[in-house]
């Protein structure tokens, strides 16, 4: 994917050389977003979905959700320029697609960031030792690794001994990656061990239904009209008569004014302190409905992302060869870490309200929804210092 960087030092909403964007540019950005969507559709038939999937399905799947995020988001900005009736039916209809498609991925991922964040408490450094390219194979061996962990640490940790872990190791590892690690397993204390295994089982549990939540939905007629809907977006879009010769700069900066108001209503002062606890608030609420105070930075996460697809259609350049303003790009994966987080110290709270586990479990549940929590307050103090930075240089 070719990509150009914006100079961190220009402006945030700059204008445009040349002449005004009007509804054609959206046209064709439109038209460049249902390619995109019916080309990884097409991938993701090919690659197969079922138990032995490619890592290319997944990609296709990522592509996919990329495409029909850009598509309905695209329709909420500029709805006025498009049919009306047809930008209603077709947005909720793409944000289920998205939403179906990503929850799969969005269990494993959690999965793997409790399961490092308990090595990472423990004092292993097994998993966040490994380079970035093995990020692949080691979601691919998760599940695995942590299913014996209840069954470890008892014996190894009173015998003392390194042969012991190596020798219990490759009788369960299946693959390479779980051999490597294995004998860090022996760091873990019993509740962080069985804490690990109790959040393997539900979070497996869990992506296991959305896999199949998905491929459902991917054959379903529900789906294929979608799909027939997007294959004549691809040539002819629905655009009001009023739109070849309406600027689109308008209704661009109009999503730019929502998210400017929503990061207005954050508590940036509080989240300027690296130690303010301020996300740790209610951390001892029986309540089991999450973070009052996360909605507003999920909300402006989402009117972030509506900014940067607008920006897109304004220069007319698909996804493929986007221009990256680096300060956008640094604040939306800040409060992607904030919404990971956020989710992942609600699996950990969530478990810990299983039902006759030990204490030594739901004490390593309890810490582990402290650090995600700690996480989450991190997240918030990086966008606050990215988007301070930003105010600086459009000041």
């Amino acid at each position: 994917m070719a990509q150009r960087h914006l100079d961190p030092t220009t402006p945030l909403a700059s204008p445009l050389e040349g002449p005004a964007p009007t509804g054609d540019a959206l046209a064709d950005y439109l038209r460049a977003q249902a390619t995109e969507f019916l080309r990884a559709l097409r991938l993701h038939r090919e690659t197969g979905s079922g138990a032995g999937a490619s890592e290319g399905s997944a990609d296709a799947a990522r592509a996919l959700r990329r495409s029909a995020r850009r598509i309905s988001s695209s329709l909420h900005t500029f709805q006025s320029l498009l049919d009306t009736d047809w930008c209603e039916g077709m947005r909720p209809e793409l944000a289920w697609v998205s939403g179906t498609l990503a929850m799969e991925h969005a269990y494993t991922s959690r999965l793997e960031r409790l399961l490092n964040a308990l090595h990472r408490l423990s004092g292993s450094t097994a998993f966040p030792a490994q380079p970035a390219g093995a990020t692949a194979s080691a979601k691919a061996g998760a599940p695995g690794q942590t299913t014996s962990a209840p069954d470890r640490p008892t014996a190894p940790a009173k015998a003392g001994t390194p042969a012991h872990t190596p020798s219990t190791a490759p009788a369960k590892a299946g693959t390479p990656a779980h051999t490597a690690s294995a004998p860090e397993r022996g760091n873990l204390t019993v509740g962080a061990a069985k804490a690990g295994a109790l959040l393997d089982r539900q979070l497996n549990l869990a992506r296991t239904r959305a896999h199949s939540t998905a491929l459902q939905a991917l054959g379903s007629s529900r789906f294929h009209a979608i799909a027939d809907k997007v294959a004549v977006l691809a040539s002819e879009v629905p655009l009001t008569k009023a739109a070849a010769t309406t600027d689109l700069r308008p209704l661009a900066t109009a999503a730019e004014g929502r998210l400017t108001d929503a990061v207005a209503a954050l508590p940036l002062l509080t989240a300027g302190n690296p130690y303010n606890a301020s996300a740790l608030v209610h951390g001892l609420s029986p309540d089991t409905v999450p973070h009052p105070q996360d909605a507003p930075w999920h909300q402006v996460r989402l009117l972030l992302r509506l900014h940067r697809y607008a920006r897109e259609a304004l220069r007319g350049e698909p996804n493929g060869n986007a221009v990256v303003d680096l300060r956008l790009l640094s604040a939306g994966q800040a409060l992607n870490r904030h919404r990971d987080a956020s989710e992942a110290a609600a699996a950990a709270a969530q478990a810990a309200r299983t039902p006759r586990i030990a204490p030594a479990t739901a004490y390593a549940l309890g810490v582990l929804h402290a650090d995600q929590r700690h996480e989450v307050e991190a997240a918030r103090f990086a966008f606050q210092q990215c988007w301070q930075k930003e105010t600086v240089g459009t000041s």
